[in-house]
């Protein structure tokens, strides 16, 4: 691999979106242990965001205040969607700071540019806010993370050439994809020396628990290889990666990612086309590639739980569990299931993966009766 910025990071990055939870809470006793795994093995990089809920003050607990601040690197993110007023979206960097308490953000970005919303850092002034920001030393490095196709990113590497890194969607279920355009993306960035940084590996879960016939084909060559780790050697095997974000919920999930990233092997000749069948066999496959990210649930006028009602589904349409499918279903409240959607695709406005959503509740709506 040629030199770029980032290539001596480790490759294994720690997402904190999806945080193990205790009652309403987050289980700060957990994420602590999974903090000191993560780290004792050599690891440094932690993502967090300002509309992730709690996680900038969980990491404030769990990290922050436990570890001296140069033996880690902390990225946080400012989504100018989520506010009214130029003000309000510089704001959330100062806010960001005091949540965290971490001083400076080694790496800084804009957060889920899109189609119907990357106007609004412009109208918000927030390139050269973040630059300011960066020249006062509070911020190391700044990108973006981003959700739309390959012209729209080249446009913006092109206006923003000061730009140190870019956040992108791969992984391999979505690599070939024209509706996420994982492999498009990659090269635009790559094509401008844009170093990445990769969310969604495992695709919200979904490629830790494979359709069957992946699972098989992943089993017979390596027995002791969990699902999750061919998704995420997949991504950290490409030229120009920083490190590759695991939004871990668990300390078993934490062990499992650490017992094969700690020691990195990039993906062999045999384990990529192994990969390539993989694909083929998720090209035929009918599930709905929600990554349950949730950004579609925060709008939502019938606080509908859209990721609960799609993860339901999956279990019957990718595994044929019908029985397991309709009693997590049964789970989900009357008046907030898929027949009570209303059609105003707020929810689709939000999808980072630019899903179909309420064609999806539809189906969804017939396949449970309600």
């Amino acid at each position: 691999m040629a030199d770029y910025f980032g290539k001596e990071t480790p490759k294994l990055g720690f997402g904190l979106m999806r945080l193990p939870k205790k009652l309403l809470g987050t289980d700060i006793e957990q994420v602590k242990k999974m903090v000191d795994l993560f780290m004792e093995a050599g690891f440094t990089y932690f993502d967090t965001a300002f509309v992730y809920g709690s996680s900038e003050q969980d990491t404030k607990k769990a990290l922050v205040d436990r570890y001296p601040r140069e033996s880690y690197t902390l990225a946080t993110k400012l989504n100018a969607s989520m506010a009214s007023s130029e003000k309000e979206a510089q704001g959330q960097f100062y806010k960001s700071l005091d949540r965290t308490g971490a001083g400076y953000f080694d790496y800084y970005l804009l957060h889920a540019l899109m189609e119907n919303n990357y106007k609004k850092y412009d109208q918000y002034h927030i390139w050269d806010f973040v630059k300011k920001r960066k020249e006062e030393g509070l911020i190391r490095h700044f990108g973006f993370s981003f959700h739309a196709g390959p012209q729209l990113l080249d446009r913006l590497l092109t206006e923003h050439p000061e730009i140190d890194f870019v956040q992108l969607q791969i992984n391999y279920a979505d690599w070939n994809d024209p509706n996420v355009s994982s492999r498009a993306n990659y090269e635009v960035a790559r094509k401008h020396g844009k170093s990445i940084t990769v969310m969604e590996p495992v695709k919200g879960g979904k490629l830790a628990n494979p359709p069957a016939a992946v699972r098989k084909l992943f089993q017979e060559y390596a027995p002791n290889m969990s699902p999750a780790s061919w998704a995420i050697r997949f991504v950290a095997s490409l030229d120009g990666i920083i490190t590759v974000l695991s939004g871990m919920s668990s300390v078993e999930q934490m062990e499992d990612n650490l017992s094969y990233m700690k020691n990195f092997q990039a993906l062999n000749e045999e384990e990529q086309k192994i990969i390539r069948q993989a694909q083929k066999i998720l090209g035929s496959s009918a599930e709905i590639p929600c990554t349950a990210c949730h950004y579609c649930t925060d709008g939502c006028p019938k606080q509908i739980p859209i990721p609960d009602i799609f993860a339901a589904a999956n279990l019957q349409i990718g595994n044929g569990q019908a029985a397991q499918a309709k009693e997590r279903y049964a789970g989900i409240s009357e008046g907030r299931r898929a027949a009570d959607c209303i059609g105003c695709k707020q929810c689709e406005r939000a999808c980072p993966q630019h899903l179909k959503i309420t064609d999806y509740l539809k189906q969804c709506s017939e396949i449970f009766g309600a």
